[in-house]
């Protein structure tokens, strides 16, 4: 994966990124094309918890009924604690990267395991501080995977 074959989208609440997704499907958008990343509430009240069964993933708490409803869309679930971002929950073909990263140890000195991804598929240093922050500050991260024309459909649907 390079920068140049995939957009990445910014949005402050698990609802705007669930829609987004879901517009996206409606499109007609291959889902298994979109990556999500993202934290999370850290004020809720009740335990977020998230297990396999199968090929199916079970959740419960406000946040793990939209990760297990997202999950039933996109591929390749998966939960992370990662050091300097906390607990990291994200689905798609990004999973495959941050997989890789942490095997590998291509980790360098000062670059955290998210940045490191984002570099992996060619995010420009600039734009790694960008996203590694909006993540923190608990926001999610939706990434399109695929070709121009793709990439510029979803652009076209997520900006109606």
């Amino acid at each position: 994966m390079k920068a140049s074959d995939q957009s990445i989208y910014v949005f402050d609440s698990h609802h705007d990124a669930e829609e987004a997704i879901r517009s996206l499907s409606k499109a007609g958008f291959d889902v298994k094309q979109l990556s999500l990343v993202g934290k999370g509430y850290h004020s809720e009240e009740h335990p977020i918890g998230f297990y396999s069964t199968g090929d199916r993933i079970k959740t419960w708490g406000a946040t793990g009924a939209f990760w297990g409803g997202i999950w039933g869309m996109l591929i390749a679930p998966a939960v992370f604690l990662l050091p300097g971002v906390g607990l990291l929950a994200m689905a798609g073909p990004i999973v495959s990267v941050l997989v890789g990263a942490l095997e590998g140890a291509i980790l360098v000195g000062g670059i955290s395991v998210v940045g490191a991804v984002l570099k992996g598929i060619g995010v420009e240093d600039d734009q790694v501080v960008k996203y590694e922050t909006a993540l923190k500050a608990d926001k999610y991260l939706l990434i399109i995977h695929g070709t121009p024309q793709e990439r510029s459909k979803a652009q076209t649907v997520l900006h109606t």
